[in-house]
């Protein structure tokens, strides 16, 4: 894969409009009617939000996918700006308690560079991790091949080149890794997010923006099904 480039200035500004459902989504109702139900009821989803965002951001997916009958949890972060050894440690952490206290392991939902995050983690510690699953996270290819690495490098002490972890997020976990791409999207390349064959066990295109994998009913309906649905591939194999 290569000449991957960030998508065209039209596609970005189609995703502006989408930024005051993100910021309401702790106020919208969820219709449980919408969403296909967990085939493990109570399975833990540990949620991560992309950069500029919180836990606020992904609200209506968590509660959607409670509403379908699983059990999600915040990432307790409160702003991300930027991946580095105290952020990850926080995640690492995070990902101890909600495994301790459900007493199995979750699945780990990341939004944009929430994905990377989710990726290193289940890296690091496969045997606490059920599944990942990356919502428009560019895990693959060049750094650049989006439109929001300028932001990342003026927030950090660090540029997308040279980030303060070893790992590398393109390498595919140890479990089962599915990858959620769409060629509507105006931040991340559709190339980054698909990943290439042995980076992710499965990769799933949807028509949706970026913004709309966390702040689309409809598309958050489609997340809560395909979560469903590779859980039930792998209790099927």
């Amino acid at each position: 894969m290569s000449g991957e480039k960030p998508p065209p200035i039209r596609l970005w500004l189609r995703e502006l409009p989408l930024l005051p459902a993100i910021w309401v989504n702790k106020a919208r109702r969820v219709k449980p009617g919408e969403l296909k139900r967990c085939p493990r009821e109570g399975q833990p989803v540990l949620v991560f939000p992309g950069i500029l965002s919180g836990d606020r951001a992904t609200s209506l997916l968590r509660r959607s996918l409670d509403a379908a009958g699983f059990r999600a949890f915040p990432s307790t972060f409160r702003l991300v700006t930027g991946v580095n050894e105290e952020t990850f440690a926080q995640a690492e952490a995070r990902l101890d308690e909600v495994a301790g206290q459900c007493g199995c392991k979750p699945v780990l939902v990341g939004w944009s560079l929430g994905g990377i995050i989710a990726r290193v983690l289940a890296q690091r510690h496969p045997d606490k991790v059920a599944m990942v699953v990356t919502l428009g996270s560019p895990f693959s290819g060049d750094r650049h091949a989006n439109n929001a690495w300028r932001i990342y490098n003026a927030m950090n002490d660090h540029t997308v080149d040279d980030p303060p972890l070893p790992d590398d997020p393109s390498v595919k976990p140890p479990v089962h890794t599915v990858a959620l791409w769409s060629r509507n999207d105006g931040v991340i390349a559709p190339e980054c997010a698909r990943g290439r064959d042995g980076e992710r066990d499965v990769a799933i295109e949807v028509p949706a923006r970026h913004f709309a994998y966390g702040s689309s009913r409809r598309q958050v309906a489609e997340i809560v099904g395909i979560i469903s649905e590779q859980l039930a591939r792998i209790d099927d194999s």
